[in-house]
């Protein structure tokens, strides 16, 4: 028997995802698993003119080849033994993290040096990380100085990250100097937040 439809099976987010099973193929199951926080989604499955809607912990559906719903009951135990190696092999949810600079420079504050442990720790925990590191600054200064320091900012948290033995190709870094702005502000004014980088890892 095959686990069908892996993003159903987390159920992290899963609000509404439908399945018709194609014929001539083996038995298929679909089945709700918590997150690791307890969240239960629903999944919705629809098979040979009938619709089952899975929204308890561990309730399945299984679809014979000739797309005949059954539904199951699972239990913890069986979702390990069956389907624990597939489990532990997807990603983890996405983690992000902001940091923030000192004014006019590619250097962290030091609050941030403290927070980049975190993002560290977050990239040795996962095998493949793919990174986007987003720069920004304040409005002090013409556009093409600020898209220039929110490049650089971007790309030294990018040499950090190489650094650590993350291969260059997973990581993507950009700025986009004074036209995101965390805390809006007219030109010319020195904010602390607008001085950062946002870092997402999937």
């Amino acid at each position: 028997m095959r686990l069908a439809a892996v993003a159903a099976v987390l159920a992290l987010a899963a609000a509404g995802c439908a399945h018709s099973p194609p014929r001539n193929t083996g038995p298929e199951l679909f089945a709700v698993i918590p997150g690791s926080a307890g969240h239960v989604g629903t999944i919705v499955v629809r098979a040979n003119g009938s619709e089952q809607v899975l929204d308890q912990a561990y309730a399945g559906t299984r679809v014979s080849p000739d797309g005949r719903p059954e539904a199951a009951r699972l239990s913890a135990d069986e979702i390990q033994r069956d389907f624990g190696a597939t489990l532990s092999a997807l990603p983890g949810r996405p983690a992000s993290f902001t940091l923030y600079f000192l004014e006019g420079r590619d250097e962290l504050t030091p609050a941030s040096r403290l927070e980049m442990e975190k993002v560290f720790a977050e990239l040795k925990r996962r095998p493949a990380p793919d990174i986007v590191v987003i720069g920004h600054t304040d409005t002090v200064g013409n556009l093409s100085y600020n898209d220039k320091l929110s490049l650089a900012r971007a790309e030294r948290m990018r040499e950090l990250m190489i650094g650590l033995g993350i291969a260059p190709e997973r990581i993507q870094a950009a700025g986009r100097g004074k036209r995101e702005l965390l805390v809006p502000t007219e030109d010319n004014v020195s904010e602390a937040r607008n001085r950062r980088v946002e870092i997402s890892v999937r």
